[in-house]
């Protein structure tokens, strides 16, 4: 193959570049991340065994309403009429002062929450959504691990919670807030074929229904009924909040983003950092018709789903106890006297599976509610790589197996293009001799060197950089593909055969230690694992098609990849390495295959005979 030299050096120069960028960033953010799993596994095991301490007082007497005066002032207390914003949490119960999860729990009186999907309860002071861990989801591949818990009370060191409530004015008397204690049926239990009605009086006569139903997913429907018995009529604005009380380890990442989100009507997708939250304390829009908004992590998320027009906000506490907060103030509500009105809200509150959030934009008509899940910049290429693969992953039961049919499926379709472009390779090698010849014969002048190489293709109708195809139309479906294994939850621990228990994850095994059999565990650049060599050698037998290009720089670069990608695609997720591994063998046999059909040499037996065997002494 001979492209010419610049492209090469661009190709060494990517490559450098990926190298870099693996070994400086990638490598020590997946060990961080490993790091951060086991601290929040440990973190759950010491909440869990954890109890009050002497004086420790209850969320009631110790805190005051979620909505408690900030320094600021621009907070309601519970329930308090006045201030039009969304109450601002509490921070002042000290870490230190962190009850136990059963003691948090057995603070107030809760209505147990039980579908296919989610186990836990809703807090009837405040009605808050505080208690939620994923029955399909556990914390490590270990079955026997615990649940992943998405909600906890906000007591807990890891406090985070969604509430609804409302800010009064004029003659509406108190409104339902954070310290609000609803009344609920006796053994009331939330299901999806039994909904849950709450129900609160205020001193001034207004009484207030929410009817809580839940699908056999994540979304919980709160509906409300405000019956206005003061005689008089009242104005009150519904609000909403995803409050969260601590931060996760090493959270957003350049290919990833975690933190607030939210989709503010026209203006769009809206993300916001913890950090860059930190620094601007709050973010905040004008009204806005359509949209949600909330709290992301990688593979789940809480977020408010308002029916009406709304005010957004993204803000930072760091009063007492730091907290970010996600929430909006809805349009007020005017209610005659004697009269009510019906106020419909939704909360999220769950795993970000594709096709649940997929149907949930559909059947809700929630606005670009998909883009809860961070496809990125290549969404176009991303999102269709993830249907294929779960379109195939359907009919045979392991994403393994997905990724390799998918690739064949890939293979066929860029067929054409790859056809051609091993077709003008092959074209080439038969013009080898002659474009050898021609640079002997124009050695000291390499302009015109270059005009008759150019004057040949033309003739030819060989294009140079044809070979190159193959490796750069790779590039989009690589990346495609490696976001498609970081961010969709469907790849989260999902199992291959033998060694590879999660896919999402990198091949465990180290050639170091003879893939286990020594008893001594390797540092994490040197995890060069069974397919990370496989993909490697492949790679390596691709190059070996090809006779040995005479430009010393392409030599270099051609003996170098194989090695250089085995070492920057070892942390990789294995799947990734699988594709890689899977794609390279069916190129070799498509290569052999149309370099046969155009009577071209294939290098492969030669060059592999070149390397093994033993070279002559020069004559003295």
């Amino acid at each position: 193959m001979e492209n010419n030299r610049n492209t090469y050096l661009a190709i060494a120069l990517s490559i450098i570049i990926i190298v870099a960028w693996q070994f400086l960033y990638v490598s020590p953010k997946m060990e961080a991340e490993r790091q951060a799993a086991e601290a929040q596994r440990r973190q759950i095991e010491q909440s869990q065994a954890t109890t009050p301490q002497a004086g420790t007082q209850s969320d009631a007497a110790n805190q005051t309403a979620a909505g408690g005066q900030s320094p600021s002032g621009d907070l309601p207390s519970a329930g308090a009429q006045g201030s039009q914003t969304a109450p601002g949490g509490s921070g002042d119960v000290p870490v230190s002062q962190a009850l136990s999860r059963d003691s948090a729990m057995a603070a107030s009186e809760r209505v147990s929450v039980d579908n296919s999907h989610l186990i836990g309860s809703i807090n009837l002071k405040g009605a808050r959504l505080d208690d939620l861990r994923m029955k399909k989801y556990h914390v490590t591949v270990d079955p026997n691990s615990d649940l992943v818990t998405l909600l906890s009370p906000s007591q807990l060191k890891d406090g985070y919670f969604a509430e609804l409530g409302y800010v009064g004015s004029g003659s509406s008397g108190d409104v339902p807030g954070p310290e609000t204690v609803w009344t609920a049926p006796e053994g009331a239990k939330l299901t999806p074929s039994t909904p849950v009605t709450l129900s609160w009086t205020n001193s001034a006569g207004v009484t207030f229904k929410r009817t809580i139903s839940i699908d056999d997913s994540y979304m919980f429907t709160l509906d409300d009924e405000v019956a206005n018995g003061t005689g008089q009529e009242i104005t009150l604005s519904p609000y909403g909040r995803v409050t969260r009380f601590f931060k996760p380890e090493h959270a957003s990442t350049y290919i990833l983003h975690e933190g607030l989100i939210g989709v503010f009507g026209e203006d769009g997708l809206e993300q916001t950092k913890y950090s860059t939250l930190e620094d601007d304390r709050e973010l905040t829009t004008d009204r806005v018709v359509g949209g949600w908004l909330g709290i992301t992590d990688k593979y789940w998320a809480a977020t408010l789903v308002p029916s009406a027009g709304f005010k957004p906000r993204f803000s930072y506490f760091d009063e007492g106890r730091v907290r970010w907060q996600a929430d909006f103030l809805g349009d007020a509500l005017t209610i005659p006297a004697n009269q009510s009105v019906k106020v419909e809200q939704r909360i999220f509150a769950g795993a970000k599976e594709v096709n649940v959030i997929d149907a949930y934009e559909e059947k809700y008509k929630i606005l670009n509610f998909e883009l809860l899940i961070d496809w990125g910049w290549f969404y176009f290429i991303t999102k269709p790589m993830f249907w294929l693969l779960d379109t195939l992953y359907k009919q045979v039961g392991n994403f393994g197996i997905a990724i390799l049919l998918g690739t064949v499926v890939i293979k066929g379709l860029l067929f054409p293009l790859a056809n051609m472009s091993y077709k003008s390779m092959a074209q080439m090698k038969k013009l080898q001799p002659e474009m050898t010849a021609m640079r002997e014969r124009y050695a000291d002048d390499k302009v015109k060197q270059q005009q008759e190489m150019m004057a040949l293709y033309k003739r030819e109708k060989i294009n140079p950089a044809a070979g190159c195809w193959p490796i750069l139309i790779q590039i989009p479906i690589f990346f495609a593909l490696y976001k498609v294994l970081y961010i969709t939850i469907e790849m989260r621990h999902a199992p291959f055969f033998g060694w590879i228990r999660d896919l999402a994850a990198p091949d465990p095994t180290s050639m170091f230690n003879l893939f286990g059999l020594l008893p001594f565990e390797v540092p994490q650049m040197l995890m060069i694992g069974v397919f990370p060599l496989i993909m490697g050698i492949t790679m390596f037998l691709q190059m070996q098609m090809n006779p040995t290009p005479p430009d010393p720089t392409q030599a270099m670069i051609f003996k170098w990849m194989p090695i250089v990608f085995t070492f920057m695609l070892a942390s990789f997720p294995a799947g990734l390495v699988i594709y890689w591994a899977w794609n390279n063998t069916l190129s070799i046999i498509q290569q052999g295959i149309i370099m046969k059909r155009h009577g071209v040499k294939i290098e492969l037996w030669d060059n592999l005979k070149g390397l093994f065997s033993r070279k002559p002494k020069p004559a003295e």
